[in-house]
Order: structure tokens, then sequence, then C-alpha cells
């Protein structure tokens, strides 16, 4: 099961969000979301537990507790959603992409 994890103190690594997950079950993966510009945390991650049982519980246990200073908001992941430019197209290629 993914889990999104929200509120995130921006000097939380993925080892820590692991480590935070680790005392539920099994951990697939954990991952910080960073800007691509400058590297830095978005205050928000995911985390992969094969186990939904264990998955379900960390969410329950996690959801609405503090953690590094920060309440944090634990909830099971929606799935990635195609995005769409304003002329509702999908996204692809850009303005050189296109020909006028």
């Amino acid at each position: 099961m993914n889990i999104y994890i929200a509120n995130l103190n921006y000097s939380v690594s993925d080892a820590e969000l692991k480590e935070l997950f680790q005392k539920y079950g099994e951990i697939s993966s954990a991952k910080v979301i960073t800007d691509r510009e400058t590297g830095r945390s978005r205050g928000f991650g995911f985390v992969e537990m094969p186990n939904e049982a264990e998955a379900l519980k960390a969410i329950q246990e996690l959801n609405e507790t503090e953690h590094e200073g920060k309440v944090i908001a634990v909830n099971v992941a929606k799935p990635k959603t195609e995005k769409r430019d304003f002329n509702n197209n999908r996204r692809g290629g850009g303005y050189n992409s296109r020909r006028y």
C-alpha cells in the first residue's frame, strides 16, 4: 500500500521517514519529495508497505501526530493522475514542439 505523508519538517530525510514507519512493519520504499531545482524538501513524502494491515495500522497511529516539531497528516496515497495544460491537453513537448 502506498502511503502519503504531508506536513513533514523540511529536515526529514528518506532514512528518517523509513525509520518512523518501520515499527509498524516491512517497508518497500520511503521517499521525501524534493524540489527539482533546489533539491530542498517539499514537505511531503511517500512510504510503500507491502502488508495492507500493517500499512493501515501505521496510518491510524501516525496520522495527526507530532514528528520533528510538526503535526503530520498520514493517509492512503491517491493514484497519480495525468497532468493537463490550460487547454486541457496532455502535457509534453513544450512550446517549441508545437507548430503554429
